[in-house]
């Protein structure tokens, strides 16, 4: 559901995009190969176009990178399918297209359009899972016991077709009405029951909600969403299949993981000291995932408790490895052993990953081009990852402060979300006392200057508003 949403003016995200050295354009090269690529679309063998898959993706959004369909298995459990774009299909190895993709890395989101990691004639057109279209797929089939644990992988290369092109908000009508398509009908079902058996592993999963900026008309919302239940079961789909893929390259000795270490101990045992100024009950035997799912972010507390949670959630790589495994090739999120390959038409790691999966499930060699690649990849990702991050919060806070630029002097009810650690158990020279603070409206977050206790409600004053900088300052009222 929406929380909040207001209007800000005209906002120009065109420095934004110069600061990070966006490309605006894609070299001739590369767009003359994806027009080829296009026009000659590549039809496997395999024919699932019976199999009624649909997509379920925000609206608006052409760059469809899955369709799901989801059945009962005889005798009890459940078959899920998952296709993904075959974008491995469309992109010659070697070519200049496929070395434009490694500058890019994965799509960069901005409120004023996208700079996409393929060019639109591909990646919202012809490898995009659109509806009514054929198109070439890897075609995850998984089958899940009654209580959704993993009893069969297959994957393959298919031509499928979607059905319907559906959106989170409309889903969840659909959901809450009793109306799921056949489809996707399972959903509510199997996600739930992925979550609980990923919360018994202890899987961690921060209910924050959504920040974001959107066009209205000549203007610009600055929006706070928490995410949609059914998305929650979406997303489980996807970590499904990027588990069967770590095990497929961990058990073949070759591939890429999305790695993270485990919470320290003493982390954990900071956080729940933290439970308990914050009036959160944190039962003895109850792990952090389990807990954080009972909470409500809308509430000052919780929200503060669930910033502190995640300072668990650091150090995400991602880990290449071809003969030795990894000697942590977990992901702490997950609680499990994780890959990407969901999303190849938005991140460049997923399509050589999905190639290896495809080699070693059919017991061939990985090509030799996708093998060159995974010791390559973790630093190509970890550069556009902050790219990305720089991107997404630089437009947020631009859209913040030109939001509050001509209201400096207001004062506003906020909740304490964060406050300074010290340095050494003393101030930290040259700084004053101070945290995050989140105003209830608008929907911001930044940093307050105060003596500011956790977990609680407070006003505060905007001090500063400065559009250039793209920051926001305020003190405690």
């Amino acid at each position: 559901m929406v929380i909040r949403r207001v209007l800000a003016p005209r906002i120009d995200f065109g420095a934004l995009r110069r600061e990070l050295g966006l490309p605006e354009v894609f070299p001739e090269a590369a767009l003359r190969e994806a027009e080829q690529a296009a026009a000659a679309p590549p039809r496997p063998a395999a024919d699932r176009r019976d199999i009624p898959l649909v997509t379920v993706d925000p609206p608006g959004s052409r760059d469809l990178d899955q369709a799901m369909h989801l059945t009962r298995r005889a005798g009890g459990g459940f078959r899920v399918r998952y296709a993904i774009a075959d974008v491995a299909a469309h992109v010659r190895p070697g070519g200049a297209l496929e070395e434009e993709t490694w500058r890019r890395g994965q799509t960069v989101y901005l409120p004023d359009g996208n700079v996409p990691l393929h060019p639109h004639i591909l990646g919202e057109g012809a490898a995009s899972l659109l509806p009514d279209v054929d198109r070439a797929a890897v075609l995850w089939t998984i089958d899940l016991d009654a209580d959704g644990g993993t009893v069969a992988v297959m994957v393959e290369r298919a031509l499928v077709r979607s059905r319907a092109k559906l959106d989170y908000a409309g889903v969840q009508a659909d959901a809450d009405a009793g109306r799921l398509p056949e489809p996707i009908a399972l959903l509510p079902q199997i996600g739930a029951l992925l979550t609980a058996r990923g919360l018994h592993r202890g899987a961690i999963n921060l209910p924050i909600p959504e920040q974001d900026v959107e066009a209205d008309g000549d203007g610009w919302r600055l929006v706070l969403r928490a995410p949609v239940p059914m998305e929650e079961h979406n997303a489980q789909i996807s970590l499904l299949t990027g588990m069967a893929a770590a095990d497929l390259m961990l058990a073949g000795g070759v591939g890429l993981l999305r790695t993270m270490p485990p919470p320290k101990p003493e982390a954990v045992q900071r956080l729940r000291a933290a439970a308990a100024p914050l009036g959160v009950h944190w039962p003895d035997g109850v792990g952090v995932g389990e807990l954080l799912v009972g909470l409500d972010p809308a509430q000052p507390r919780a929200a503060a408790f669930v910033d502190q949670a995640a300072e668990l959630m650091r150090s995400a790589a991602y880990t290449a490895f071809d003969g030795e495994l990894p000697g942590q090739p977990a992901h702490g999120g997950v609680a499990a052993a994780y890959a990407h390959v969901t999303a190849p038409l938005r991140r460049l790691a997923d399509r050589y990953a999905t190639e290896v999966c495809l080699a070693l499930h059919d017991g061939r060699e990985v090509p030799d081009w996708a093998r060159a690649a995974l010791p390559r990849l973790p630093a190509v990702m970890a550069s556009t990852d902050r790219t990305a991050s720089a991107a997404s919060r630089g437009a947020i806070d631009l859209a913040e402060a030109v939001l509050l630029e001509h209201r400096v002097g207001e004062t506003f009810d906020a909740a304490v979300l964060d406050v300074d650690a010290p340095s050494n158990g003393k101030a930290r020279p040259g700084r004053p006392p101070g945290g995050t603070v989140a105003l209830d409206d608008p929907p911001v977050r930044a940093r307050c200057v105060g003596e500011l206790p956790l977990g609680t409600r407070v006003r505060v004053r905007l001090v500063a508003a400065d559009p250039v900088a793209r920051s926001v300052g305020f003190e405690l009222a």
